[in-house]
């Protein structure tokens, strides 16, 4: 998890009865560590716009959209990959999370997020950071790039491939 971001808290005693509603932009230094602890090449941008509000059975829900724009390393070239995060969360904290039943199938993507509500504080620094990283490209490829590698031992893929060694084997006979 990341330190990065980790004065983005809201005390639960904070928010109002109506809900609370914020908009923040990271700055250098926390783009920077991000960028870093993401192994980004560069995070000229990142700002989140997000919701919480409590919920009638004593939960809160934190809901909002990141956005960010990013650059990583090529997987075939290591140049860098431009890319533009425009992501949403949705997490609701409760004070205990219950398992479902064994005979109660939930589906993961059936509602919100689930978290446990830790000393009153809903961390959406994290939130954000989790966001982001998992609205990366796991495999960023520039435009145009060919991974197109040989062998430099092999000299005519012919003759290694295995339909040619049978043939050799069916020679001599």
């Amino acid at each position: 998890m990341s330190e990065q971001l980790s004065d983005w808290t809201h005390n639960v005693t904070d928010i109002p009865a109506g809900g609370l509603d914020r908009e923040r932009d990271a700055s250098e230094s926390e783009r920077a560590a991000i960028a870093e602890a993401l192994k980004l090449l560069k995070l000229d941008r990142l700002t989140t716009r997000y919701r919480i509000k409590l919920q009638g059975d004593g939960s809160y829900r934190l809901a909002g959209k990141v956005i960010a724009a990013v650059e990583q390393a090529c997987v075939v070239t290591l140049n860098p990959v431009p890319d533009d995060i425009d992501a949403t969360f949705d997490v609701e904290f409760r004070h205990e999370v219950d398992d479902p039943d064994d005979d109660e199938e939930a589906s993961v993507l059936a509602g919100p997020d689930v978290d446990i509500l830790e000393r009153g504080v809903i961390p959406v620094g994290r939130i954000v950071f989790e966001t982001v990283s998992a609205s990366l490209d796991p495999y960023p490829r520039r435009e145009g790039a060919e991974f197109d590698w040989q062998d430099p031992h092999q000299a005519d893929p012919k003759e290694t491939s295995p339909f040619a060694a049978l043939s050799q084997l069916k020679d001599k006979k």
